[in-house]
């Protein structure tokens, strides 16, 4: 299963989005600078807002990260973190996005 995570910056006051089959490996990479990203190594630590199940195809999973990023929106993300407990508003929103996008 491939799932979506945004993390959140403190330091930076600042959101990342990322896709992942391992949400736990993927944050501990991103705080200990292990991956490529120059974006987030600059802004550690970095903490968990929210990570949703998207598919078992990466490439849904990428559609959806895609579409969070392309609202270029902290409201937004916002939203969604508001409703991390809301499994009907992710299904939805993946719905939207992978099935009519």
């Amino acid at each position: 299963m491939f799932y979506v995570y945004i993390l959140y910056s403190r330091t930076a006051d600042k959101f990342y989005v990322g896709q992942t089959a391992d949400v736990q490996k993927r944050l501990w990479e991103h705080n200990n600078s292990i991956e490529n990203s120059k974006f987030t190594a600059k802004y550690i630590p970095w903490e968990l807002v929210l990570d949703f199940p998207v598919s078992p195809a990466r490439a849904d999973a990428m559609k959806i990260e895609c579409f969070i990023k392309s609202q270029k929106s902290k409201r937004f993300i916002l939203k969604l973190a508001k409703n991390k407990d809301n499994p009907k508003f992710f299904n939805q929103l993946i719905r939207d996005v992978i099935h009519v996008g």
